[in-house]
């Protein structure tokens, strides 16, 4: 499995759907799995759970594990850990770039009202140190264009800095950074 891979636009079309960029995810996080595991795990007909593992397949984001079942059982794998997109390496692909980013947004969306079920029973000591919070700032878009990168650049020190010990835990560092538009 590689580490990341630059989303194209048909991976964009493909991901345009929170169920597939849901899918994605959890191959990504707890390793292969069958469209019946998933379809239980995401509460969908098997069916529809299929019909979406095929289309992440043709758009080259997950492969079948054939080490893995049979016919009847297939065993599903990402084949990277992490996509990028950078809106402004496809301008010709707006519209699929921003149907991309509206699934994101709506998986984000459904993962933290996930998260919020997890609240009252997180331990003292992962409950202190987990954060949720947002800022205000005013900040042209050239502004904003730096702070991502900036933030990005301590996401990946800490990210190379990855540690093995039994008490640490897979983190979710979720970063919104949007312009608020009042009427």
């Amino acid at each position: 499995m590689t580490d990341r891979v630059k989303l194209d636009a048909a991976a964009l079309r493909v991901l345009a759907h929170p169920m597939r960029l849901n899918l994605l995810e959890h191959l990504r996080r707890h390793g292969p799995a069958t469209a019946r595991q998933l379809a239980a795990q995401f509460e969908l007909d098997s069916g529809a759970a299929s019909y979406h593992l095929r289309r992440l397949a043709v758009g080259g984001l997950i492969h079948e594990d054939t080490g893995r079942g049979n016919r009847r059982d297939r065993w599903w794998r990402a084949t990277h850990e992490q996509s990028v997109h950078d809106p402004t390496s496809l301008p010709d692909e707006q519209a699929a770039s921003r149907e991309y980013t509206q699934a994101v947004v709506t998986s984000y969306a459904e993962r933290l009202r996930q998260v919020a079920g997890q609240v009252p029973v997180l331990s003292e000591e992962w409950f202190n140190a987990s954060v949720f919070s947002d800022h205000a700032l005013r900040l042209t878009a050239a502004g904003l264009e730096e702070l991502k990168h900036e933030l990005h650049e301590v996401i990946a020190r800490h990210a190379a800095e990855t540690q093995s010990t039994e008490d640490a835990a897979t983190v979710i560092v979720g970063l919104q950074a949007y312009p608020l538009w009042t009427d």
